[in-house]
């Protein structure tokens, strides 16, 4: 492996570049599964490197491959490629030249993270004791890339023993680092009520059976699960988020239609809201002479870094940028689909800080002010190549 000054000196080298690809894929960012220029132009940098390289992964995902001198263990890097659908405000020079297309959460940094990382570990893949696999994802923001990937072979040919990922985090300070074992992020699935009642005159409610006043029922006793069944130590979110019903003033509407999302950081606790969901629906539809047809989408599953993995990374994190500046840090209730490559293999996510507050680069992800600083994207490029470094070395 190449001595901690080596590696740095070779990241330093690489900065122009790394900031150059972030820009240009800031500038050009493409929604899910429509990455084709970012996943063209990840191909092409993949092979100028002598990368064995396959394009069309789930449609637009690009793997690469590098293989070690001797065989050994498998590493899976993985980055997420899509933008946003939103209409950018930052005003940087480098800003998105498509309308109501954003890299407003940071998969831009992530791309050119792992495309560094790659130069790197091709640069010394001779000293490899083993293979890493390098994942660049569509479709993160959805329907999710990361099931689909799986389901076409990217976690075999050769098998992988174990995965690493990061995202760039504006709510840590740039030149810190989170990792904490167990959950990390939460489960996300959506929901929709459907209420069918008698719709009728306004002025003669007896007549009718009133779909906004059980949907408005509904909505007030699904806060119920969370408040006075979910045990208060565990962290679960029953949203609605959309309530369509009625034409008129003065017309009772026959149906309501209700929009939700469900969040858990735990599996048996996400299974339980699925249930409860349903029940309560039902359950006030009938009481009220109504009926409730509910549809739950099935989305991420709770992401859950791997204990012992989670040690390893804090450790690397720490030759990274410090005891000091590694934290363990706390679950959010947001999802992500690289659950699913932990599903698959043990693994760990972590989070690399972007925010710097005296250049105004504070705005959360998914705001169309989102924007952070570039010291973080050295950082990401050698929290990756260390995570593969010593893990390949580790089983040598």
């Amino acid at each position: 492996m190449p001595t901690d000054a080596t590696l740095r000196d070779e990241i330093r080298a690489l900065n122009d570049q790394l900031a150059a690809d972030r820009r240009h894929f800031h500038q050009h960012p493409e929604l899910g599964f429509e990455e084709r220029e970012t996943a063209a132009y990840v191909a092409k940098r993949l092979r100028s490197l002598g990368v064995e390289t396959r394009t069309g992964v789930a449609q637009t995902g690009v793997v690469g491959l590098i293989e070690g001198r001797v065989d050994g263990r498998v590493v899976l890097l993985r980055a997420d490629m899509d933008a946003l659908p939103l209409t950018e405000e930052t005003g940087a020079p480098y800003a998105s030249q498509r309308p109501g297309v954003h890299h407003a959460c940071g998969h831009d940094g992530h791309t050119a993270i792992l495309l560094a990382v790659a130069e790197l570990l091709a640069r010394h893949r001779d000293e490899l004791a083993g293979a890493v696999k390098l994942v660049f994802q569509p479709a993160e923001e959805g329907p999710g890339g990361a099931e689909p990937m799986i389901a076409a072979g990217v976690m075999e040919q050769p098998s992988v023993d174990a995965c690493f990922g990061l995202h760039l985090a504006n709510d840590l300070p740039v030149g810190s680092i989170m990792v904490r074992g167990g959950p990390v992020q939460a489960s996300a699935d959506d929901f929709e009520i459907v209420v069918e009642g008698i719709g009728g005159h306004g002025a003669s409610p007896h007549q009718t059976v009133d779909a906004v006043a059980i949907g408005a029922a509904i909505v007030g006793e699904l806060q119920r699960i969370v408040s006075r069944e979910v045990d208060p130590l565990d962290a679960a979110v029953v949203s609605v988020g959309s309530f369509h019903a009625g034409t008129r003033h003065n017309i009772i509407a026959p149906r309501a239609t209700l929009v939700g999302t469900m969040r858990a950081l735990k599996p048996e606790t996400r299974a339980y809201l699925h249930q409860r969901v349903e029940q309560v629906a039902r359950g006030v539809a009938e009481a009220a002479r109504a009926t409730a047809q509910v549809k739950i989408n099935v989305g991420y599953p709770v992401t859950i870094n791997d204990a012992a993995m989670a040690r390893f990374a804090y450790a690397v994190a720490e030759t990274v940028v410090g005891s000091e500046h590694v934290t363990d840090g706390r679950p959010i209730m947001g999802a992500e689909d690289m659950s699913f490559f932990l599903n698959a293999a043990p693994g760990c996510y972590a989070y690399v800080g972007s925010r710097n507050e005296a250049r105004g680069l504070r705005h959360p992800h998914h705001s169309p002010l989102f924007d952070f600083d570039e010291a973080a994207l050295p950082i990401g490029v050698e929290l990756l190549t260390r995570l593969a470094l010593e893990y390949l070395a580790q089983g040598a």
